[in-house]
């Protein structure tokens, strides 16, 4: 008997410090992103907006097709567009991609703008469904209305990416809203690094509580829904900092689908969007990476804090709970697709830390996590485990999380300032600190929830009811992955 209880002390220890030393080593990864980021920012501050950006930038911005897949957006479609066409870009088309709407989105476009058949000579560069029929409008040279067969995201963007002529698009979802200096301050790499610079990311934000007209966000304030209020602390600290760190050393392996800018011409070299998948967005950035490095060329693959993209997050625990389950379960896919890269010398860094990150984050992550939170204070209860061991879970598990989020909030406070009232500030950061206790631990579920689909293969993408910005719609789950 005692043989067995001194077995099952052992056993316990392993798993308590493996689970506690994979913590520490995630918090270890966190805090360097929060350096580098912080270290990112410093050296290369915003630039102010208006004249100066304009100047600076516009003469030598090359031309960009704005790329928006839209999927029964009937109730929200035009004001989109709208918002689009008036952006502050010297040289831009906008294409709409219509993926088999069954709502009237198409018709909704038609007598909105009064788009009429156009005859456009476009490549097939890229596999996509058959497109029924391309539009525009004599008053309105910069839109083009595309309408296909449905095949999802992913080849609607292909479709996009054939029809246009610009050498640089940008992929964003249709029910999404740019700030209108967005694409000038995205294209920035593009202008002062052109032999290299083959995709860019920009910063989404959460837009539930702020003031929008017409299509632009007048006033920044923060969810009055708590979850949205979670999910606001949540997305800055993995674009601010994560995504920034990673950039900051070519690493980055992710841009949002929300919003990212890319070097048309690699994309069709690297076969454009991958078709059965939903993490479409990382897949592209991957396929980039191995592309550049295949070929032996530099390269960079970008992030911009400033560029923002404002998205409606889900204020219903259902929805979000698919939303982030099919989130993972993409980031699951792009990783089994591409096993080969980790730790591969020839693919440099992001073999070892873009592909490593992926493996201990979200491979491993939510199994080890599962294990602290149920089996450490299991063993505890049974007095196999010591109380250093739970202290010491409970630390790692809490008090780290805390200094993570709060400091990403300081950092985008210091050099951003987006929120500029005194009593959201204070908000937000009792927000960062709640994340932790309750909704940190219910976003585990939901990843493992992905790690279950992702085994048995559902490419289900669910949906995703929004209020919209000016109205209530039904729409495909998307938003900017954070």
């Amino acid at each position: 008997m005692a043989a067995i209880a001194s077995g099952l002390q052992v056993m316990a220890e392993i798993i308590a410090l493996f689970v506690i030393g994979t913590g520490l080593l995630q918090n270890g990864i966190y805090l360097i992103q929060l350096g580098l980021a912080a270290a990112a920012l410093i050296q290369t501050p915003p630039t102010a907006s208006g004249g100066l950006l304009w100047r600076r930038y516009a003469d030598a911005a090359p031309p960009i097709a704005l790329l928006a897949p839209a999927y029964n957006e009937a109730l929200t479609i035009a004001e989109s567009v709208r918002s689009l066409l008036s952006l502050h870009y010297p040289s831009f088309e906008v294409i709409v991609i219509n993926d088999g709407s069954r709502d009237g989105t198409l018709q909704v476009l038609i007598d909105t703008f009064e788009l009429r058949p156009i005859q456009r000579h476009h490549e097939q560069a890229i596999a996509h469904a058959p497109i029924r029929g391309v539009y525009g409008a004599a008053h309105q040279p910069r839109l083009i209305v595309v309408d296909k067969e449905n095949g999802g995201k992913a080849d609607a963007l292909n479709a996009g990416i054939n029809v246009s002529r610009a050498p640089i698009f940008c992929s964003m979802d249709a029910d999404s809203l740019l700030e209108p200096d967005a694409l000038l301050r995205a294209v920035k790499p593009f202008v002062e690094d052109p032999e290299r610079t083959v995709a860019v990311g920009g910063t989404v934000r959460i837009a539930n509580g702020c003031t929008i007209s017409h299509g632009r966000v007048l006033e920044v304030r923060p969810p009055r829904n708590l979850l949205a209020l979670l999910q606001t602390v949540e997305y800055l600290r993995a674009f601010l900092m994560a995504r920034l760190a990673w950039s900051r050393i070519n690493a980055l392996t992710i841009i949002s689908g929300a919003f990212g800018l890319f070097r048309r011409a690699r994309v069709i070299e690297a076969g454009g969007y991958t078709h059965g998948t939903v993490g479409e967005d990382m897949e592209l950035v991957v396929k980039l990476h191995r592309l550049m490095r295949d070929k032996r060329l530099p390269y960079r693959i970008a992030f911009v804090p400033e560029p923002v993209c404002w998205t409606e997050a889900p204020e219903d625990l259902r929805v979000l709970g698919r939303q982030r389950a099919r989130w993972h379960r993409g980031a699951l896919e792009t990783f089994e697709r591409h096993r080969d890269v980790l730790l591969k010398p020839r693919y440099g860094r992001v073999a070892v830390v873009g592909f490593g990150y992926i493996l201990l984050v979200d491979v491993l992550g939510p199994i080890v996590e599962l294990l602290g939170y149920v089996l450490i204070p299991l063993f505890w209860l049974a007095g196999v485990l010591s109380t250093a061991y739970l202290l010491a879970f409970l630390a790692v598990s809490f008090t780290f999380g805390v200094v993570i989020s709060v400091g990403a909030l300081a950092l985008e406070e210091s050099e951003l300032r987006r929120f500029p009232r005194a009593r959201d500030l204070v908000l937000l950061t009792g927000v960062a600190v709640l994340e932790n206790f309750g909704y940190r631990q219910l976003n585990n579920f939901w990843r493992l929830r992905g790690v279950w689909q992702y085994l048995n293969r559902s490419q289900s993408w669910g949906t995703m009811t929004r209020k919209g910005f000016g109205g209530t719609a039904a729409a495909p789950q998307s938003g900017g992955r954070p």
